[in-house]
């Protein structure tokens, strides 16, 4: 049984914390991933965030078991995006600034747009361009030799693995473009937090062997927030707002979590602002607002 539509004043009251809960998570998996390593750090997160959304699901009745044409959903979102990204962004983020992983990590509607014509047929009109060419030029920026150090390698390849993150949430997105649904993405969630928390602990042990943590309550308040708001809130919101307000709205807003997370980092972690963060960040945030509106349009 499917929920009802929220009002849109409490879809974008519910918005509204879902974009502060994903700005927030990324200082967080910063602090994070200092007394717990990456793959078992979004391990760790993604178990805490399948229990709440299965407590979610019981609480209101809604249940289910895939259907077999939910499956391949099921894994087109679970391993590009709730494994491969967050995976990504926790090993990245270790050698880059919150502040600028956020915005490499939100650049997925410059891959989106070619891969759409690519695979899918949707056009690139001369607007696509403008806003791609202006994403980019932000990018170009960010790594511009008087404000980035090409002799690091450690930064190096962190930048190259939030690119590479924001890439492989832009699959996931194509792919749930020509999915059929069946059962509704609230329904389905769980079941791809429990497929990518098998497969984040596979790694993790693979990787990193059993892990050696030293519990604090700083730690556990952290994975907590994490786990419940950064996965399971976040996941169970999005799922709501979707259903409730235009893709538009939706599209446009989630610009709004490079600012918090950026603005967190700097609070949190005294991370600076920039001048050419905050360059770099209007260049690429006014490019994806571009592209983004002239998509839905067309």
């Amino acid at each position: 049984m499917k929920s009802d539509p929220l009002s849109r004043q409490s879809a974008l009251l519910l918005f509204v914390v879902v974009v502060l809960a994903w700005g927030f998570n990324w200082p967080v998996t910063k602090m994070i991933v200092h007394s717990i390593s990456p793959l078992w750090t979004v391990a760790l997160r993604s178990l805490i965030a399948t229990v709440v959304l299965l407590g979610l699901l019981w609480g209101q009745g809604k249940m289910i078991v895939p259907r077999r044409a939910d499956l391949p959903l099921v894994f087109g979102i679970a391993l590009p995006h709730m494994v491969a990204f967050s995976t990504l962004v926790a090993l990245g983020i270790q050698f880059v600034p919150a502040g600028r992983a956020i915005v490499l990590g939100y650049t997925t509607p410059l891959w989106v747009i070619p891969a759409a014509r690519l695979f899918l047929g949707e056009p690139i009109t001369k607007r696509h361009l403008a806003g791609g060419a202006l994403a980019l030029a932000g990018l170009a920026l960010f790594f511009n030799p008087a404000s980035f150090d090409w002799s690091d390698g450690r930064a190096l390849l962190g930048n190259g693995l939030l690119l590479l993150a924001a890439a492989c949430w832009a699959v996931s997105i194509v792919y749930v473009r020509v999915h059929t649904w069946i059962s509704t993405p609230f329904q389905l969630v769980f079941w791809e937090a429990l497929l990518a928390t098998g497969l984040l602990a596979l790694l993790a042990l693979f990787f990193d062997g059993l892990p050696r943590i030293e519990w604090t309550p700083p730690l556990v308040l952290l994975l907590l927030y994490g786990g419940v708001c950064g996965n399971a809130l976040a996941y169970w919101a999005m799922a709501m707002v979707n259903r409730s307000l235009p893709a538009a709205t939706t599209s446009l807003g989630l610009l709004g979590t490079p600012v918090v997370g950026t603005l967190s980092a700097a609070i949190v972690l005294g991370e600076p602002i920039t001048l050419t963060l905050l360059g770099a960040m209007v260049l690429i945030a006014g490019g994806i607002a571009l592209g983004t509106i002239t998509r839905l349009r067309h």
